[in-house]
C-alpha cells in the first residue's frame, strides 16, 4: 500500500493504548507498518496521533491513553482484520505476546479465521473470509 493509497480507505478502526511502544512492536510483529507517528515532544513515549497500514488493505488509527484524549478504549476494542494468509498472521500474533480466544478453523459462512486478545486486551479475528 502506498501513500497515495491511503487516501481510498475509508474506515479507519481507532485505539488507545497503555504503552503504546509496546502495542508498535507487537503491530509490527503481526505485519503492520508504519505510516505516521506523532510523539510528545516532551515524553516521546506518548503517541498522540498514528497511522499504521495493513499491507492488504485497511488500517488503525491509535494514541497513548492520556487524560485529554478522545478515544479511551485501553483493552475494549475488537477488529476483524482480513488477510490471505489468516494462519500466518495468528501465528505471529500470538508468537509476538496475543493469547488465543479461538483457534484458527474453516468457518461455515466461508473463509478461515480464529481471534486472539492482544498484549493490552483487544480483540482481533483474522480470517480470509472478506465481508461484502
Amino acid at each position: 500500500m502506498t501513500a497515495d493509497s491511503v487516501a481510498h480507505i475509508k474506515l479507519w478502526h481507532s485505539m488507545s493504548f497503555a504503552d503504546a511502544d509496546r502495542m508498535i512492536a507487537w503491530l509490527t510483529a503481526v505485519g503492520f507498518t508504519e505510516h505516521a507517528t506523532f510523539r510528545d515532544d516532551q515524553d516521546p513515549s506518548v503517541v498522540h496521533h498514528a497511522e499504521w497500514l495493513w499491507p492488504e488493505g485497511g488500517g488503525v488509527m491509535f494514541g497513548s491513553r492520556r487524560p485529554e484524549g478522545v478515544v479511551d478504549n485501553v483493552g475494549g476494542s475488537a477488529a476483524y482484520l482480513v488477510t490471505d494468509d489468516p494462519d500466518g498472521t495468528f501465528a505471529r500474533a500470538v508468537d509476538a505476546g496475543a493469547t488465543v480466544v479461538l483457534e484458527m478453523t474453516d468457518q461455515d459462512y466461508g473463509g478461515r479465521g480464529g481471534s486472539v486478545l492482544d498484549p493490552e486486551g483487544n480483540h482481533w479475528s483474522f480470517g480470509s473470509y472478506q465481508p461484502s
